[in-house]
This record gives C-alpha cells, structure tokens and sequence, in this order.
C-alpha cells in the first residue's frame, strides 16, 4: 500500500459528510488537504477536527467554492498547482438533493440545481485537474455517484438518478481516455449514508434507521483505501450500502 505522506488531496464537498470524512481520513494519514465548500464555517470546523486529531504534518488550506461555478473551480486547481505544484487525488463528493423531486413535484430550477452541481460541478472539477495529472503522469480522481448512479429508484428522484448516473459514465470514460497518462477514475455508489443530506427527504428518516446506515467514517476509510492502493491499480466502480439495506427490504 502507497504511503499517502506529503501527498496532496483536494475535497470537493468537505464540509460535511462523506468530503468531510475522506479529509479527515487524508489529514492522519499524513496528507496535505485542500477543502472545499460552499460554507467557510462547515470547512473551518473540519480543519479544528483535523487539528484535533493530531497534527500529522500535512498543510490544510481552506477554498470556499461553489463547483456550479466553473471558472471558480478553474481559479482552485490552477492555485493548488501555485502552491504545491501537483495534485495527487480529488474527491468529487460535492452533491446535493432537492424536497420536491419526484416528477410530479419537481421544477426545473430544482432539476437544474441538481444537475449543476452534482453532473456539471463534478466535470469542472475533473477537467480542471486533468491538466496537472497529465503532465505527472499519475493521479487518482474518486467521484462520489450513488446507489442512484447505478439503480434507478422513485427514492432519489428523476434529477438525481440522471445526474449520478452521469457521473458513473463520466468516470468510465476517464479511465479509458487517460489511463495511457497514469490517471484512474472511481466511481463510489453508497447506498445510504448517515449524511446532512437525508435531512431534505420527503420522508424524514429516523435516529434508528440511520444508526443502521453506512456512517460518514466508513466511507472516509474507503477513500483512504482507494488512495493507498498502488498507481497501477484502479479500482473502477465500488458500491458500499448498509448490511441493513432499506432499498432491498422496501423492494421486498
């Protein structure tokens, strides 16, 4: 397994949740962080839980972003190159869900709320690394889709089912474009997550289904692995869901 020290990792989406454990999970392992977020304040207190956790001798640099902004995410990745003139992983975990998404409810500002930052926001990211990977020759890119990206169901909603689904192509095509530069795609697809994203379901969830949900930390020691395994391995698709998986025992 690759030693990750000095290594440098910029999370889309760390304020909270899965972004929020993969850059904990970076940081102890020694890595260089840079978080990025739509809320200052949600990043502030990932890089206090890092601080906390142990200085492990990394840098955390904190870059507010919105990633439905493409020029904005452009203007990130070209100071990360300034700063620390490579970039060894992204994680693409910037998402969102709307309330009313069903097609019976849903608008088109709420489709093209989720379209932009879950589809568009995760191909700026992408396409703004690329150049730095390529001339590195290496570097690892982890889109965070969904069980949606792969499954569709009436629980994620029309917009969201599309949009991850978009995502689990857009990393294929990656992997067969830029494998040849030593660059390799993952498209994560959690089932569900204890996340701040269930609190916009229509249907509320319960404290006891999500204690039986994956926990935001597994999903950062799934990143860790990922970004421990050697260059020449990629791992193309993953798909982590709860033992106690609803979708199947709703389908049951």
């Amino acid at each position: 397994m690759r030693d990750l020290k000095d290594k440098v990792a910029w999370i889309t989406g760390a304020g909270t949740g899965i972004g929020a454990a993969a850059a904990l999970a970076y940081a102890a392992a020694g890595m260089h962080v840079v978080l990025s977020g739509r809320r200052r304040e949600k990043l502030e207190e990932v890089a206090a839980a890092i601080r906390a956790a142990g200085d492990k001798g990394g840098e955390i640099v904190l870059e507010p972003l919105d990633v439905a902004d493409g020029d904005a995410v452009e203007a990130v990745a070209a100071r990360i190159e300034e700063k620390f003139g490579r970039l060894d992983i992204l994680v693409n975990s910037a998402g969102i869900n709307i309330l009313k998404r069903s097609w019976k409810d849903v608008s088109r500002e709420g489709w093209d709320q989720v379209v932009r930052i879950d589809l568009d926001g995760t191909y700026y990211c992408c396409a703004a690394v690329l150049p730095m990977m390529r001339r590195q020759k290496d570097g690892l890119i982890i889109n965070v889709s969904s069980w949606a990206g792969r499954w569709v169901t009436k629980l994620t909603g029309p917009a969201y089912n599309a949009a991850k689904h978009g995502v689990c192509a857009m990393s294929e095509s990656l992997n067969q474009e830029e494998c040849g530069n030593g660059i390799r795609a993952t498209a994560m697809l959690p089932g569900e997550v204890a996340t701040p994203i269930l609190d916009n379901r229509p249907v509320p969830v319960s404290d006891e289904d999500k204690a039986k949900m994956v926990q935001a930390e597994d999903t950062g020691e799934l990143c860790l692995f990922l970004a421990r395994l050697p260059a020449h391995v990629c791992i193309n698709e993953v798909v982590i869901s709860p033992t106690h998986n609803r979708i199947y025992l709703g389908a049951a």
